[in-house]
């Protein structure tokens, strides 16, 4: 399997993408923002067919800016929706609906005008990552580490406006442009994680290994680092059995991740009730006592 130069690219691509999605999901679910991976996606749907119209335009290959076209879509509609919440003239959940209907829509309808079906359409829904080029993987290497620099390399200021953005406002950070960078990586996100499990599921591979991290971790950063390394093993795990099963890659994948986040769920009330309680503050003595008037004066200060 490994010297199959099909598997080499296919093992690299859900390398990458089994990295980099759970980074920007890890923001995303703090932000309680956990289904803008799907607006994205399906924006990023028109992207691919609007690809296709202009490459029939040039004479080029139908596929050739498939990709291009898919990462500008995505952008422009994440940053859509962070102007939309932003302004708070329309409500998230509503401007993602609008995203959701008006991508499917604009895809299906674009790339019937560029002489395509809509079965062509399907490989960019569900994943074809047999379909992965040297092309398609040089772009997704870039992409990935684009995220992962972004994603890791300002994730103190990036945690800060997404668990409290008032206070974030009044630190000084500047936070619309911190905002639009979560954004634009999810955007990036969802178009390097098209090829592997397609864009319906990639908002799955962004948000379940965060909650798989989130039943076994307590800390920001050890949630993003444990979720990159639940996204490696089910992306791997995932490819590897479809080359012995004839099944999608993408559907296994994410089945994979939904089963990990069953058994964590399962097995965290387990291993926290057999947990024995940890003293918070072991320097300190449990038993104080107090003198009787300052015991009367704190029995006083608790009624109140």
């Amino acid at each position: 399997m490994f010297t199959d130069p099909f598997m080499q690219r296919a093992l690299l691509a859900a390398l990458l993408v089994g990295a980099s999605a759970p980074v920007v999901g890890t923001y995303l679910v703090q932000r309680r923002l956990s289904l803008l991976g799907d607006g994205i996606g399906h924006v990023a749907l028109t992207g691919v067919a609007l690809g296709w119209l202009i490459g029939a335009a040039l004479g080029v290959a139908p596929d050739t800016l498939a990709v291009p076209g898919a990462v500008v879509a995505a952008v422009a509609g994440a940053l859509a929706i962070e102007l939309v919440r932003r302004r708070g003239r329309t409500s998230g959940d509503l401007a993602l609906a609008i995203m959701f209907y008006g991508g499917i829509a604009g895809g299906v309808l674009l790339i019937g005008i560029a002489g395509g079906s809509n079965g062509n359409l399907m490989q960019y829904l569900f994943g074809s990552i047999s379909t992965v080029s040297d092309t398609d993987l040089a772009l997704t290497v870039v992409l990935s580490v684009v995220v992962l620099a972004v994603g890791v390399g300002l994730r103190a200021a990036l945690f800060s406006v997404s668990h409290d953005e008032d206070f974030a406002v009044a630190s000084g950070l500047p936070v619309w442009l911190l905002n639009a960078a979560v954004a634009i990586v999810a955007a990036l996100t969802v178009t390097v994680a098209m090829r592997v499990v397609g864009l319906l599921l990639v908002s799955a591979l962004m948000i379940v290994p965060v909650a798989v991290a989130q039943q076994l971790t307590h800390s920001f950063a050890r949630t993003m680092t444990t979720a990159s390394v639940v996204g490696v093993v089910v992306c791997v795990t995932g490819l590897t059995i479809t080359y012995f099963q004839d099944v999608s890659p993408g559907a296994t994948i994410v089945v994979l991740a939904v089963g990990v986040y069953a058994v964590a769920a399962a097995v965290r009330p387990l291993v926290a009730r057999r947990r024995p309680a940890q003293d918070p503050h072991p320097d300190l003595p449990d038993d104080v006592e107090l003198p009787p008037a300052e015991r009367k004066a704190a029995d006083q200060e608790v009624c109140t």
